[in-house]
C-alpha cells in the first residue's frame, strides 16, 4: 500500500469519526436523557444548538489556518481535539454542561470538512469517486452513531457513548502523527501538502461569471441540503422510536434500524459519484432533488415497515447530494485556497444546521414529525429550481475534470 493510500484511509476514518461524534447526542437525548433528566425531547434538542453553532463559527478559521499553516497538522489537531472533547462531555452533570461539551466537540469537528476534503481532492484529476468513497465513510459514521450509541446506552449507559469513541479517536491520532513522521523520514515528500501549493494536475481557469454562478448554486443547495441533512439525521432515531414501535422496542433496536438506513443511504454517494463523472452534473443533481421532494413528502404519514422503506430512499437522496456540492467546489477551486472555499461551503451548512435543531424540537413539540417532512420536501423544491439554472452539458460552463496526465 502506498503512502498516499494510507493517508486516504486516515482521511476516510477521520470523516467517519467527525459525523459519529456530532450525532452521538441525537440518540442520547432521544433514548436516555428524556428519562434520566426528566426533560422533553424538544427541550433537550435545544442544548445541541451550541455544537452546531460552533461547527459554523470555526469552519472558516480552520480552513484558513490549514491553508496558511499545514493541512496535515490540522488533521492531527482534529483527531486529538474531538476525541478529548467527547471524553470531557461524558462527565456532564447538567444540560448546560453537556451543551458546553457539545460546543467543544463542534469546534474540533469544524476542522474536518475544509481540511480533510481539500486533502482528498488534492493532486487528483478525477475527484468524483474519491469524494464519494470519502462520503460513504462519513455516512458510516452517521449510521454508527445511532447503532453504537444505542448499544452502549443499553450495555454501559449514555456516558460510555461519549468517552469510548473519544478514547479510540485519540489513539487514532497517535497513529496519524506516527504516519506523518514516518512519511517524512522515508522521504515521501511528494505526498505532503504545502499551504501555498498543491495539486500536481494543472489548475483549471474559469470565467468569473461562471465561478460566481456555480458557487451561488452550491451555496443555495448547500443551505437547503444542510437543513434536510441535519433534520433527518438528528431526528431519525426519535422518528423510529415513535413509528417502528412494533419491532423496535429498545434503544439498541432503534439504533440498529437507523444505522441500517444511514448505511444503505451511503451507497447513493458512490452511485452519484460515478454518474457525475459520466453525465452532466446538472442532470444528476436535478434527479437527486426530485427524489428528495417525493420521498421526504411521503415520510409525512408513513409508519411501520413502509416508513422504513421510504426512509431508506429519502436518506439516499439526502446523502446523494453531498458529493455533488463537493465535486463542484473541488473542480473550481485553486489549490492555494481550496480549504477556504470548502470552509465557506460547510460554514453555510453548519450555520443552517445550528438554526435547524431548535426548529426540529419546536415542530416536534407542536405537531410531531409529520409537518417537519412536509417542510423538508418543500425546501427541496428550491434546490431543484437552483440546480436547473446550471448550464447544460455541451455549452457547459459546469467544469469538467481536467484530463489526467
Amino acid at each position: 500500500m502506498t503512502s498516499k493510500q494510507i493517508h486516504f484511509y486516515f482521511l476516510n476514518v477521520g470523516h467517519l469519526f467527525d459525523h459519529l461524534f456530532v450525532l452521538i447526542y441525537a440518540t442520547v437525548a432521544a433514548l436516555a436523557l428524556v428519562t434520566d433528566w426528566s426533560m422533553s425531547y424538544g427541550d433537550l434538542v435545544f442544548y445541541a444548538t451550541s455544537g452546531s453553532v460552533a461547527l459554523g463559527l470555526f469552519t472558516l478559521p480552520a480552513g484558513w489556518i490549514a491553508d496558511k499553516w499545514s493541512r496535515e497538522g490540522m488533521m492531527a489537531v482534529f483527531f486529538f481535539g474531538i476525541g478529548g472533547a467527547s471524553i470531557l462531555t461524558a462527565f456532564a452533570q447538567s444540560p448546560l454542561q453537556i451543551s458546553a461539551g457539545l460546543a467543544l466537540i463542534g469546534a474540533f469537528a469544524a476542522i474536518y470538512h475544509p481540511v480533510g476534503l481539500a486533502l482528498v481532492v488534492e493532486g487528483r484529476s478525477n475527484t468524483g469517486i474519491p469524494l464519494a468513497i470519502n462520503g460513504i465513510w462519513g455516512n458510516v459514521g452517521v449510521g454508527a452513531a445511532a447503532l453504537l450509541t444505542g448499544l452502549l446506552i443499553d450495555i454501559a449507559g449514555w456516558r460510555a457513548a461519549f468517552w469510548m469513541p473519544g478514547a479510540i479517536c485519540m489513539t487514532l491520532g497517535v497513529g496519524y502523527v506516527w504516519y506523518l513522521a514516518k512519511r517524512e523520514q522515508t522521504g515521501a515528500a511528494d505526498e505532503k501538502s504545502a499551504p501555498s501549493k498543491s495539486a500536481s494536475s494543472p489548475e483549471p481557469v474559469w470565467a468569473q461569471n461562471v465561478l460566481v454562478h456555480i458557487f451561488a448554486v452550491v451555496l443555495i443547495s448547500t443551505a437547503i441540503g444542510g437543513l434536510i441533512f441535519q433534520s433527518t439525521t438528528f431526528a431519525l432515531p426519535k422518528v423510529f422510536e415513535e413509528r417502528l414501535s412494533d419491532f423496535a422496542g429498545s434503544a439498541t433496536m432503534v439504533g440498529f434500524y437507523a444505522s441500517i438506513v444511514f448505511c444503505i443511504g451511503s451507497i447513493a454517494q458512490i452511485i452519484v459519484g460515478v454518474l457525475a463523472e459520466r453525465y452532466s452534473i446538472r442532470l444528476v443533481f436535478a434527479g437527486v432533488a426530485i427524489l428528495q421532494i417525493l420521498f421526504l413528502g411521503l415520510m409525512e404519514s408513513m409508519s411501520g415497515a413502509f416508513a422504513l422503506i421510504v426512509a431508506v430512499i429519502a436518506m439516499m437522496a439526502a446523502f446523494g447530494q453531498i458529493p455533488l456540492n463537493d465535486l463542484l467546489v473541488g473542480r473550481i477551486a485553486a489549490g492555494s485556497w481550496r480549504s477556504r472555499l470548502f470552509a465557506i461551503r460547510y460554514m453555510v451548512t453548519f450555520s443552517v444546521a445550528a438554526a435547524t435543531l431548535p426548529f426540529v424540537g419546536w415542530l416536534h413539540n407542536q405537531w410531531g414529525f409529520g409537518v417537519l417532512f412536509v417542510v423538508l420536501a418543500g425546501s427541496a423544491v428550491f434546490t431543484l429550481l437552483a440546480v436547473v439554472t446550471l448550464p447544460r452539458a455541451g455549452s457547459e460552463a459546469v467544469p469538467e475534470p481536467p484530463p489526467a496526465e
